[in-house]
């Protein structure tokens, strides 16, 4: 009998910015020799950690509770931790930190020597020398969920060597702080408008997995960062999208909930 995987828990954010072009999106390339989607664009997002539902990290996040995270996507409890976990990977990753002060007043790094404070965290907690939750504690800071939007909840189907449950949320990128990949998990960013990177993935010189596609393709026609906050925060419900892979002639084909023969 094959062993059906119990998907990770894990969050992931798209961190927007607007130009006068258009609004743009932050994404990642991961590590070609990663094991996971090696390769492709992705945004900045990882698993939720046990910290990330542990009280102290908890007790560090401003503008949302427990319990009403949880109600916001479905669960009887522990979605706080999500939300935790989806900008401590925007930090970790992108190296965009969301946050304020004990006041609820946000937090503005350019500032060069807290600049070169925080990038000297951001090492040490992506090199396992310091906790996150340590750091956030020593600079004084608090996580500030108040601008982060549920968006939308995909979880890999079936086959693949590792699974996700993963939440999606967006976020307005600090406009003082300057996005860099960690040479590590992530090899490049880049600000992109998302029907930019559609296009590109269309012409076969972006490569990106079905989830990214689609959630770029549900914010694409939006004239600003607003505008996908706005839908984001109107969403009575966010459905549970688990596609499901079948092979048809030889092809791999997706199919979405809903589809002809997704319930073969």
């Amino acid at each position: 009998m094959v062993e059906i995987l119990i998907p990770r828990p894990a969050a992931t954010v798209l961190a927007l910015r607007d130009r006068p072009e258009g609004f743009e999106v932050l994404m990642l390339r991961r590590n070609l020799n990663s094991d996971f989607v090696g390769g492709a664009y992705v945004f900045p997002g990882g698993g939720v950690d046990n910290a990330d539902a542990g009280s102290a990290a908890q007790s560090l996040a401003l503008g949302i509770t427990d319990e009403e995270a949880s109600r916001r996507l479905g669960l009887e409890a522990g979605g706080l931790a999500y939300y935790v976990a989806s900008l401590r990977e925007l930090f970790e990753e992108a190296g965009l930190l969301i946050a304020c002060t004990p006041l609820g007043e946000p937090v503005r790094l350019d500032d060069p020597d807290v600049v070169r404070r925080m990038t000297a965290h951001r090492r040490a907690v992506n090199g396992g020398t310091m906790g996150f939750v340590e750091m956030m504690e020593r600079e004084r800071l608090f996580l500030d969920l108040r601008g982060l939007a549920y968006l939308a909840h995909w979880v890999t189907p079936q086959g693949p060597p590792r699974r996700y449950d993963t939440r999606f949320f967006v976020a307005l990128a600090p406009d003082d702080q300057i996005a860099a990949h960690d040479e590590g998990e992530t090899i490049a960013d880049q600000w992109l408008r998302p029907a930019d990177a559609l296009a590109a993935h269309e012409r076969g010189e972006f490569e990106m997995i079905f989830p990214t596609i689609r959630n770029l393709e549900a914010v694409a026609n939006f004239a600003s960062s607003r505008e996908v906050l706005e839908y984001a925060n109107s969403l009575a419900s966010v459905a549970r999208i688990e596609p499901r892979m079948l092979t048809r002639d030889g092809q791999i084909v997706i199919l979405l909930p809903g589809e002809p023969g997704y319930d073969d």
